[in-house]
């Protein structure tokens, strides 16, 4: 059986909402990370990096959460939750996976966690990160609501919902606490497109197992 060692309301709520989706059967492990639990030796096992999340099917041990959503699309081929592969759309998907993960999930992070880029704790240079990163958040989430304008459609790819649904999702729930620039749900695109989103019964089990407060976005 599928295994998803999760957190709730951080990335792994992509492969969570794509497992939902599937309608597969797969067990949650939660991860303790409020004591390092992600640092412990028997889960640097499964994941050098202490990152969440990990996907254990069978005998593969999956890290990375692009990585685990295509083995999850390729999987489950009949789920369609990707374009046929050698088709434009498919090299579309992969460019927006890309983009999702190295690009706004990466300013993300260093929204959340401006320390990071920093040699030794300094406050005041934190908060310049975080109000940048910020920002810049917010130009990429113009980028995804000029893109559910190009093309009109219910969700991101268009007409079919996707694997890129999930993530779109994940990524535009982590702005809903923005102080000085617009969350995702204040766009005039992405707003309806979210609570298309909420509507759908995968979310609103994984918004219910993960136990998570309102507001959702």
């Amino acid at each position: 059986m599928l295994n998803l060692y999760f957190v709730p309301s951080t990335a792994s709520m992509v492969p969570h909402i794509l497992l939902e989706e599937l309608g597969v059967p797969f067990q949650l492990t939660r991860v303790d990370r409020e004591n390092n639990a992600h640092k412990a030796p028997d889960y640097l096992r499964l994941n050098p990096n202490g990152r969440i999340p990990v996907l254990v099917d069978g005998a593969l041990v999956l890290y990375e959460t692009a990585a685990i959503t295509l083995h999850l699309c390729d999987g489950h081929p009949t789920a369609s939750l990707l374009p046929e592969v050698g088709t434009h759309e498919r090299a579309h998907a992969y460019k927006w996976l890309m983009w999702l993960t190295n690009t706004l999930q990466t300013a993300l992070m260093a929204y959340f966690y401006p320390e990071r880029l920093l040699p030794t704790p300094d406050p005041s240079a934190s908060a310049l990160i975080r109000e940048q990163a910020e920002r810049q958040v917010s130009q990429l989430l113009g980028q995804l609501d000029a893109e559910l304008a190009r093309h009109g459609g219910p969700w991101f790819m268009g007409v079919a919902y996707t694997a890129l649904d999930a993530y779109v999702f994940t990524l535009c729930r982590w702005t809903r606490g923005f102080a000085h620039e617009r969350p995702a749900r204040d766009w005039p695109h992405l707003g309806p497109y979210l609570q298309r989103m909420l509507a759908r019964p995968a979310v609103q089990r994984m918004l219910a197992t993960e136990a998570l407060p309102q507001p959702w976005v």
